[in-house]
């Protein structure tokens, strides 16, 4: 909180400094002193930005910014630069987590591990070591593809609660798909089922009060994940909760790409058809799915749920593979090391299908040198992406994918939001995580990651049906784009750091 202080008083007399210099008649010599003391607070920030450690790249950009754009550059730097913050910021949580993670583990009997062929043991272990969960065996999944799928399993799955229903997303809207699912909750409400909803304030903007007022009134409890407050240094608006999570009972769990919205059904016109993947799952990985629900409760109104042994009691379910639910954050490990992990355990094949590929320096290195050892490597894009930085950061990564051999494909028939990578057709992960820098290190993410179950048959049959419907991107066609493409793609990787 001192920190923020200092920050924002700077920004007053950096503000102060820049008025003296262009708005004022003073002599030249207190123009002189402003420039200079200015200098010093940058000089400051700019040593302390180096002493972090930094990717290169991202170090020369937020000098570049903090030199090149008075006073400006600074604030853009302390909302979105700052990731040394995530630790003060989140430290009770990262806390909290740890001891109910650590609590479960102990409730959990190892599994044997030993069955699994190489690269499925050896990927397994690293989650077990590295994560705060555990493997599940008692676990059954099932793909549901695209919106009118998913939602026509999770209205079904709403009408037969019994108990509680909570619900977590980053985007829910209160459209016609959004009023139909407060309409389910409001009748499950009356029924006597508990149902608690949160949402992030961001991800959510377009839910009014008046909408929260409505949820209330009708007895759904509604919490928004870190509201902005008016105060305007305050920092946590960068960090989002991405996730999408439903537990129905303790029993059934839903997780994946899909928020709450039409565009999400392929409504929106704008838009087009939405490409999407969700998963139902039932048995003992649902509580685990649970308990990173309950901890963002506790976070957002301080509600400790997981003190009712109801919420934590873990129901059994006949499972074919391994199923592990692993949550990242600012408060965590980045995805981007469990990425790593899986991608560089590959022994045949990489899929990738992501709306968003800003990948770092470790997953750019271990795809070409997948590539390189005749590990078939393909990825899938939108053809047209929601935003030009995103747009152009992610063609500007092509050239040297493509020099390696790495078949990258441009999905034509709408917009590709799915999140899946499936690794020799035995491993898998689906979730909320993007391949970008956001989801590696601002967003609070949650994925699945499967082994040998047969719900990775599904992914990858789908996978090759969306391959049908996506124009592969050769590299002669590729090096003929105009000299204008090419300055879009430069200038937008240059904030390949910070999107």
């Amino acid at each position: 909180m001192k920190r923020r202080h200092f920050e924002f008083f700077f920004v007053l007399v950096m503000i102060a400094f820049c008025s003296v210099v262009f708005f004022t008649g003073l002599p030249f010599k207190w123009k002189a002193l402003c420039i200079t003391f200015y200098g010093v607070i940058i000089l400051s920030t700019v040593l302390a930005l180096w002493l972090e450690n930094r990717p290169a790249q991202n170090t020369l950009l937020w000098t570049y910014i903090l030199v090149l754009l008075p006073v400006f550059g600074y604030i853009f730097y302390v909302y979105s630069g700052q990731l040394v913050v995530k630790g003060e910021l989140f430290k009770s949580k990262r806390m909290s987590d740890r001891r109910l993670f650590e609590a479960l583990r102990k409730k959990q009997r190892p599994l044997d591990l030993s069955k699994l062929n190489d690269h499925q043991r050896i990927f397994a272990g690293y989650l077990e070591r590295v994560t705060l969960t555990d493997q599940n065996r008692n676990t059954k999944t099932k793909i549901l593809r695209n919106g009118e799928e998913t939602f026509q399993e999770i209205k079904q799955r709403l009408m037969a609660a019994k108990d509680y229903i909570h619900l977590e997303y980053y985007r829910f809207r209160n459209d016609r798909l959004g009023q139909e699912l407060v309409e389910i909750l409001t009748e499950k409400v009356s029924e006597g089922v508990e149902v608690r909803l949160m949402y992030d304030a961001v991800g959510s903007y377009s839910l009014s009060g008046a909408d929260r007022k409505k949820m209330l009134e009708a007895g759904i409890k509604v919490q928004p994940f870190l509201p902005i407050k008016p105060v305007w240094f305050n920092q946590r608006f960068n960090f989002r909760n991405h996730r999408k999570i439903i537990v129905i009972d303790g029993k059934i769990g839903f997780i994946g790409g899909l928020n709450v919205g039409v565009e999400y059904l392929g409504e929106d016109d704008k838009i087009g058809f939405w490409c999407d993947t969700h998963v139902v799952l039932e048995g003992e990985a649902v509580q685990t799915l649970h308990a990173v629900f309950l901890l963002d409760w506790k976070y957002v109104c301080g509600e400790k749920l997981f003190a009712d042994e109801r919420y934590m009691k873990p129901v059994p379910a006949a499972g074919d593979g391994h199923v592990h639910v692993v949550a990242t954050g600012p408060e965590t490990r980045d995805m981007s090391d469990h990425y790593f992990a899986l991608i560089t355990s590959a022994t045949k094949s990489i899929w990738i299908a992501t709306p968003y590929f800003i990948p770092n320096q470790a997953i750019q290195t271990a795809l070409r040198v997948a590539a390189r050892k005749g590990i078939q490597v393909r990825l899938i894009v939108p053809d047209t992406n929601d935003g030009f930085l995103t747009q152009y950061a992610t063609q500007s990564y092509f050239p040297e994918l493509l020099r390696a051999g790495i078949e990258i494909y441009s999905y034509q028939k709408g917009f590709l939001h799915k999140k899946v990578i499936i690794v020799d057709g035995d491993l898998a992960s689906i979730g909320t995580a993007n391949v970008d820098m956001r989801s590696f290190q601002l967003n609070f993410e949650v994925n699945l990651f499967l082994t040998g179950t047969e719900s990775i048959q599904d992914l990858a049959a789908q996978f090759e049906e969306d391959l049908m419907e996506s124009r592969r991107i050769r590299p002669v066609e590729f090096y003929k784009r105009g000299m204008a493409v090419k300055w879009k793609e430069s200038f937008a990787k240059l904030f390949s750091g910070v999107l």
